[in-house]
């Protein structure tokens, strides 16, 4: 299936049932279809309301910082001798990352709907710190659950959040990561849906979940292109993102989708190798199943149990990806690709010396991709690569992995 045999608008996405073709919908347990129905309907009120649209608007203009730069990087540009390269940089943003857009959207909307409490899963710490921060400036209470691998890794962020009121409950069972903690996580909601609204970090999940957080991201993408429109006057040549779950770069993507003539691609997590275990690449060694909510692309053993995954970023290695990309994966209209561990610390690297900033390690992936892509364009070719998140939580990783040197 190819884009010019398939008409969509990405506007109607997803469908009333949640679905984004076949993927995506509600593979929940029944307790839990009431408090969905509930928010789908609260969020559809909410989107449609001047006042929480001002009100959203106002917090990501003066909490979270607003809006972004689009960076040339030129002596990058010049070092890969290829296109030029810009970023769109999210690390600039309040608590470092584009996760406080969807942050704070949705804990508007909690409040909106008289949820005091809230929850929410993190991986790279990026998503909990921007839960905590905002739960904080509202008085809500709030517990984040992290594998405990994830906390040893992202030790700064726990520190982060835990200053910020929030309760961190470590995750033991599994791997002790991403997968685990969403585990937990829907436990909790389950149990405390009354007053509890849960924050899901990333486009996956059950139905409402992917379309919220790919709305309260849509601000990335808006910006991108009136920005390039005013610094190039025209469309990029090619935009490209990492993803895990996929909610930065979907936020990146959809203002151009329409838009036949501009590349988009996803860089996974290529890991150690693309043998089992060994990385979280879903479009390059998964199947179609069902997890945590959601019918996508996923990491599974022949018997169809979930997969263990590997990367060098906490953010990257979830075993399933969000559903809206593996529809427009399936439309040939996103392209996905792969870094890995090496390319992505390489980038890592490359970026600190070159252009003097320190990127998060998911992020490192997108532009690992982003210097070999450049290095094939011509001049006069435009590439943008969204630069989610910053790395500062991510030093004592990288030195441990690089020995120190």
């Amino acid at each position: 299936m190819n884009q010019e045999e398939t008409d969509f608008e990405p506007t109607d996405m997803p469908s009333a049932s949640g679905h984004f073709g076949r993927f995506g919908g509600m593979y929940v347990p029944e307790t839990l279809m009431t408090p969905l129905f509930e928010l789908t309907e609260a969020y559809k009120e909410a989107k449609q309301d001047p006042e929480f649209n001002r009100e959203l608007d106002e917090y990501l203009k003066e909490f979270a910082g607003r809006p972004t730069n689009l960076y040339f990087a030129k002596r990058l540009s010049e070092h890969c001798k290829g296109a030029k390269i810009y970023f769109k940089r999210e690390d600039l943003l309040h608590t470092g990352a584009h996760k406080i857009n969807n942050a704070i959207g949705q804990a508007l909307l909690a409040k909106r709907m008289g949820k005091k409490r809230i929850i929410a899963e993190t991986g790279a710490g990026q998503h909990g710190i921007a839960t905590a921060a905002i739960c904080a400036k509202l008085g809500l209470e709030c517990v984040i659950y992290m594998g405990e691998e994830d906390m040893r890794r992202q030790s700064l962020n726990v520190f982060r959040m835990r200053l910020c009121g929030a309760e961190v409950r470590g995750v033991s069972a599994g791997q002790k990561t991403l997968k685990e903690a969403v585990n937990e996580a829907m436990r909790d909601w389950v149990t405390n849906v009354r007053n509890t609204h849960y924050i899901i970090g990333s486009a996956l999940g059950s139905h409402p979940f992917p379309m919220i957080v790919r709305d309260f991201h849509r601000v990335i993408g808006e910006e991108t292109r009136r920005q390039i429109l005013e610094k190039e006057g025209r469309l990029p040549d090619e935009i490209c993102a990492c993803v895990g779950g996929g909610s930065n770069a979907i936020g990146l993507f959809f203002s151009f989708l329409k838009d036949k003539e501009v590349t988009l691609t996803g860089v996974e997590a290529g890991g150690r190798s693309l043998e089992s275990g060994e990385h979280a690449a879903r479009f390059s060694g998964g199947r179609l199943g069902i997890l945590q909510g959601a019918k996508t692309w996923i990491l599974q053993t022949e018997d169809g149990q979930i997969d263990s995954t590997h990367s060098v970023s906490a953010g990257l290695d979830y075993a399933a990806v969000g559903p809206e990309h593996a529809y427009y994966k399936e439309l040939d209209r996103i392209n996905f690709g792969y870094a890995s561990d090496k390319e992505a610390l390489d980038a890592f690297q490359m970026l600190c010396k070159i252009e003097g900033i320190v990127p998060a390690l998911e992020t490192s992936h997108g532009i690992a991709y982003a210097i070999q892509r450049a290095s094939e364009l011509p001049e006069d070719a435009l590439l943008i690569c969204n630069l989610s998140g910053r790395g500062d939580k991510d030093v004592q990783e990288v030195a441990k992995v690089l020995g120190g040197n």
